[in-house]
């Protein structure tokens, strides 16, 4: 590492200011501070609050996050030799492997389309390439099908970086949380990509690992079944593990609570957020349950979907959630709640958490401004009576 620190020390001039080449100046930046630790802190992003800067930030999540994706990707080989019946036949590199063949093109295009347009809008604008992008190009390729093709992915992603990012001022401005802005761009664009039960499993051999399944092959996630007034149709422990249909990196509780630790324990997620989200959740789920409104369980909610991963991962992003303590508290249990009231009161579509996560985006600068204002208030009155 030293000897790439000094050659890149020995080039640097070439990028800077009068040098010949100066125009990719924001490239050479970005490569840079990805390899190395930037010496200063970020100076601009609402989110940034302290010494820990935006990179340290991201590249703690994208750890926080590696449990999700390699479980994803057992899981993505585990449900295609399930459904061919050689489970019992495959050995774990296989199963694993297969998965990790299937998934990776879909992180390549979300890094290669979202960090392709981040390099080239900093170019454009002469700024510093920022390291966002490093989660949403993780968390984009987790929260939808394996069965979602690469070209709407890329749409996707550069939907997400372009409108929901760039044009607010890139990271630290955007308002939206670009990964649930890819989301909900495919979810309404390309339904048929998003929803159903042909989507959810992987059907074709790759490499010589894994089975190719028949055309007619279809499998349905337990939150799919229930809504159409059938049983889950798997076990608590199934759904605990993750060994469901689902979306790449939601499926597992125990892989994203191994994630949720890490973000705690170093202060990067607020636990008000993340526990005020299961609360509003539970209580929701419990007052369906009791109306007699809805079969499911408090904690089969709790644990389906993308309930915990949404908790986890999205609800705590620090640039689109609340930043008063007060208003993460409401900011959560407004995610909680709707994300139940929108998978019991809309059956045909069994998943709220990406709506509920939009809607708390929306309103987390309202709610912070009404607690702010309620502060100041006090204070004021507190300082007529002295």
């Amino acid at each position: 590492m030293k000897a790439l620190r000094k050659y890149l020390d020995k080039i640097k001039p070439n990028f800077e200011e009068g040098g010949r080449l100066h125009a990719l100046r924001s490239v050479f930046d970005g490569f840079e501070t990805f390899l190395f630790v930037p010496d200063t802190t970020a100076k601009s992003g609402a989110h940034i609050h302290d010494a820990i800067d935006s990179k340290r930030i991201m590249s703690m999540v994208v750890i926080a996050l590696m449990p999700a994706m390699l479980f994803g990707m057992y899981n993505v080989g585990y449900q295609n030799y399930f459904a061919a019946g050689t489970l019992e036949t495959a050995s774990f590199w296989e199963i694993f492997g297969f998965g990790f063949l299937a998934v990776l093109p879909k992180i390549l295009v979300s890094y290669i389309v979202g960090l392709g347009i981040e390099f080239v809008w900093a170019q454009w604008k002469g700024e510093e390439i920022q390291e966002g992008y490093l989660v949403s190009g993780i968390l984009i390729p987790l929260i939808v099908p394996i069965g979602c093709p690469l070209w709407m992915l890329a749409l996707a992603c550069a939907f997400s970086v372009i409108f929901c990012k760039e044009i607010f001022g890139g990271t630290g401005m955007n308002i939206f949380n670009p990964a649930i802005a890819a989301r909900m761009f495919l979810f309404f664009s390309y339904p048929s990509k998003m929803t159903g039960d042909t989507i959810w499993v992987a059907q074709n051999q790759i490499f010589g690992l894994g089975n190719t399944l028949p055309d007619t092959f279809t499998a349905a996630t337990p939150l799919a079944n229930i809504g159409q007034g059938a049983e889950a149709g798997y076990s608590i422990a199934d759904m605990i593990f993750g060994f469901i249909p689902g979306s790449i990196g939601e499926t597992s509780v125990i892989a994203i609570a191994l994630g949720a630790i890490l973000l705690l324990w170093t202060g990067i997620a607020s636990w008000r957020t993340m526990l005020s989200v299961f609360v509003g959740g539970a209580l929701m789920a419990l007052i369906f349950k009791q109306t007699g409104q809805s079969s499911i369980s408090v904690q089969e909610h709790l644990v389906l979907g993308g309930f915990a991963f949404g908790a986890v991962f999205m609800a705590t992003d620090p640039v689109t959630s609340c930043r008063t303590e007060t208003g993460k508290y409401i900011y959560g249990f407004l995610i909680g709640a709707l994300a139940i009231i929108i998978r019991v009161m809309n059956a045909g579509y069994p998943e709220g958490m990406m709506l509920a996560i939009f809607f708390g985006n929306m309103f987390a600068p309202t709610i912070d401004h009404f607690i702010v204002e309620r502060n100041i208030s006090k204070r004021i009155k507190r300082g007529g009576k002295e």
